[in-house]
């Protein structure tokens, strides 16, 4: 089993080496890091270059979504590879869940497995009120509008097969750049009938620096979910 991981990051610098070691700890793969950060002092962490890990600096910040598109682009690009994967550089998701989820997906031949915040056994740790709030909001406007039968539209833990991978980087991106990648994601590869599933997880809110999202961000989720709800009824998706 060849796998590739892609960590979009953003002002990251704090957690990406020890996400690296943990990753590393608990499975071999081809990591993949898309950094968006304002400085390039990331850069730095991975001057010398290591086995089976990619670092790209973009320069300026075009988006959680848009750094996954590219870093399957180029995951894509390798030999061998058959399972894709993306996962938060934050530490928020766990690398010792990636054994359990990589069996899952291959048991049930899976297309997508989403680790869900949002299933009976899974646990969210410290995270403000007010992001659970709005994650639970955000996600129940998600599922209103687009009607596909999942609990969390917007983690962005998840594994993705070649032919999901595939159609994504040729089909996705066209809404937004940002955290509606995911969503967009999901309404393509349910639209092909492709077989979804999601697994327990358990999100640990960011120890260290500080999240990305802001205001303006969810305010363009929002678009561009009634963007998306659009297109699936011109299109009748």
């Amino acid at each position: 089993m060849n796998v590739a991981i892609i960590v979009p990051a953003y002002n990251e610098e704090r957690n990406l080496i020890k996400l690296v070691k943990e990753i590393k700890k608990n499975i071999s793969a081809t990591i993949i890091i898309v950094d968006d950060s304002t400085s390039n002092s990331s850069k730095k962490l991975f001057k010398k270059k290591k086995k089976n890990l990619i670092y790209i600096y973009r320069g300026k910040k075009l988006g959680r979504g848009s750094a996954v598109i590219f870093g399957l682009k180029k995951a894509l690009k390798i030999k061998k590879i058959s399972h894709y994967i993306e996962m938060d550089a934050d530490l928020s998701h766990k690398p010792s869940e990636l054994k359990k989820n990589l069996s899952i997906f291959n048991k049930q031949k899976l297309d997508l497995l989403i680790a869900s915040r949002y299933l009976k056994k899974s646990k969210i740790i410290n995270w403000p009120t007010s992001r659970r709030i709005l994650s639970k909001l955000s996600n129940n406007m998600a599922k209103l509008l687009l009607g596909i039968p999942v609990c969390d539209y917007t983690n962005g833990y998840r594994i993705y097969s070649k032919r999901a991978a595939s159609i994504i980087v040729k089909k996705c991106g066209k809404i937004g750049g940002g955290f509606i990648v995911l969503s967009e994601i999901l309404m393509l590869i349910n639209s092909k009938k492709y077989k979804i599933n999601e697994t327990s997880t358990v999100f640990i809110n960011r120890i260290r620096g500080e999240s990305s999202v802001n205001l303006k961000l969810v305010f363009q989720s929002l678009i561009g979910l009634f963007k998306l709800y659009l297109i699936k009824k011109i299109k009748k998706i």
